[in-house]
C-alpha cells in the first residue's frame, strides 16, 4: 500500500516514470473503483474480456501510449480520481459494444437503465417520451392503460392486471407485444438507443464504490512492466497533432461548442443528445443547428447521403463564426449504425478549418 500523499501532478508523473507502487495505488486502485461501479449497472463479472484487469490493461496501455496526456486534460473542478474512472468508462463501454455484437444486441431494459431514474429531470423526462409514445401510436385505451401504469407509474404485471381485470399472464402478453412491435422502433427511430452515453461521473457514488472495495478487496496482482506496455517516445512523430475531441467532454468554455447527433424531431432523449440537453443548452424539439453551447447534426432519417447536407450546413456555418471553437463528436455511430469510416469522410471540408475539431482518426 502506498501511504504517500501526492499532488495530481506527482501521481500523473509517477505513472510516466513508471514507479510500480503509484500505478498500483493509483491508476490500479481507481479503476478498480470504477469497475465496481461500472459492474453493479452493466453486469460485467462473468462475461467474456470483461473482467477488471483486462480491461484495466486496456486502459493502461491506451494513457501509456499518449504518455497519460488525457489525464493532464482533466478540469481543475474535476478531481484526477473522477477524471480517470470517466475515461476508464469509456473502455467498458467499448467493450461492452463488442459483448453485445459478439453475443447478442442491446436489449430495451439496457437501455431504460441509462436512465437514471433516481433523478427527477430525468424521470419527467422519460415520462415525457413514453406519453410522446401513446400520443402518436395506435393504441386503444387498454393499451395506453397497460403502458403508463408499466412504464410511467412502476406497477407491477399483477398489479395492472387487477386494475384491468385480466389475468397476469395475459397483461405480460400484450405488454411485450407493445414492446416489440412499437415501443422499441419508437425509440430506436427517435432516440441515440446506445450505451455510449458519455457522462460526469457522480463522486458519491465513487466513494461508495471504494467503500465497498475496502470491505471485499479484489486482490489487484502487480502491474505488468511499465516498459513492456507503453510506447517509447522515440516511436511517436515529432511533429505537433491538431487538436481532436477528447471521448470524456464534461464542461466548455464559453466559446467552445458540443456538436452532437440528433434526429429530425429534436428528441433528444439519450447519447451524446441528452448531454446535449441536459448540460449544454440543447433545446427540446430543435433537431437541427446552434442550440445553446450546441449544434444538432441529425443522423437518423436515412442513409449516409441524408446526412451530408446538415455537414455541410454546419462546415459552412463554422466558417462563418471563427470566434467559435466547434467540438464534433462521432455522430452517427451510435444507435443510428453507421461508422468512422462512413461518416468521417462528410467532415473532409472540415480538415482546413480551424475552428472545427474532429474526434480522432477522422
Amino acid at each position: 500500500m502506498y501511504y504517500q500523499r501526492l499532488s495530481d501532478d506527482e501521481i500523473i508523473e509517477g505513472f510516466r516514470e513508471g514507479d510500480s507502487d503509484i500505478i498500483r495505488e493509483y491508476f490500479y486502485g481507481y479503476c478498480e473503483a470504477g469497475y465496481r461501479l461500472f459492474d453493479q449497472r452493466y453486469q460485467l463479472s462473468g462475461k467474456q474480456n470483461l473482467d477488471f484487469m483486462s480491461l484495466a490493461h486496456q486502459y493502461a496501455i491506451y494513457l501509456m501510449e499518449h504518455n497519460w496526456k488525457p489525464l493532464e486534460d482533466h478540469s481543475p473542478e474535476v478531481s484526477l480520481k473522477t477524471w480517470l474512472i470517466g475515461g476508464f468508462r469509456y473502455v467498458v463501454l467499448d467493450a461492452l459494444k463488442w459483448y453485445h455484437r459478439e453475443y447478442g444486441s442491446i436489449t430495451f431494459e439496457d437501455y431504460l437503465q441509462s436512465f437514471d431514474m433516481k433523478g427527477d429531470n430525468l424521470r419527467l423526462q422519460f415520462n415525457r417520451i413514453v406519453e410522446d409514445i401513446c400520443d402518436h401510436a395506435p393504441l386503444d385505451r387498454w393499451d395506453r392503460l397497460i403502458i403508463t401504469m408499466m412504464l410511467i407509474r412502476g406497477f407491477k404485471g399483477k398489479e395492472v392486471a387487477a386494475e384491468c381485470g385480466i389475468t397476469p399472464s395475459a397483461v405480460s402478453q400484450r405488454y411485450n407485444k407493445l414492446k416489440d412491435e412499437i415501443i422499441v422502433p419508437y425509440f430506436r427511430q427517435n432516440f441515440d438507443m446506445d450505451l455510449d452515453m458519455p457522462e460526469v461521473m457522480d463522486e458519491r457514488a465513487i466513494v461508495m464504490s471504494e467503500a465497498m472495495m475496502e470491505e471485499a478487496p479484489m486482490g489487484i496482482p502487480a502491474p505488468m512492466a511499465y516498459e513492456d506496455m507503453r510506447m517509447s517516445k522515440t516511436e511517436a512523430p515529432d511533429m505537433e497533432q491538431k487538436r481532436t475531441t477528447p471521448e470524456f467532454i464534461t464542461e466548455l468554455q464559453p466559446n467552445e461548442i458540443f456538436v452532437f447527433g440528433s434526429n429530425l424531431k429534436g428528441m433528444h432523449g439519450g447519447g451524446a443528445a441528452y448531454i446535449a440537453y441536459r448540460k449544454f443548452g440543447a433545446i427540446m424539439g430543435q433537431g437541427v443547428g446552434l442550440q445553446g453551447q450546441s449544434y444538432a447534426i441529425p443522423t437518423m432519417q436515412g442513409g449516409v447521403e441524408s446526412i451530408r447536407p446538415y455537414v455541410d450546413e454546419f462546415i459552412a456555418f463554422a466558417k462563418e463564426h471563427q470566434n467559435l471553437t466547434f467540438l464534433v463528436t462521432r455522430i452517427g455511430c451510435g444507435i443510428a449504425g453507421f461508422t468512422d469510416d462512413e461518416i468521417s469522410p462528410l467532415f473532409e471540408k472540415a480538415h482546413d478549418v480551424e475552428n472545427i475539431v474532429l474526434p480522432p482518426n477522422w
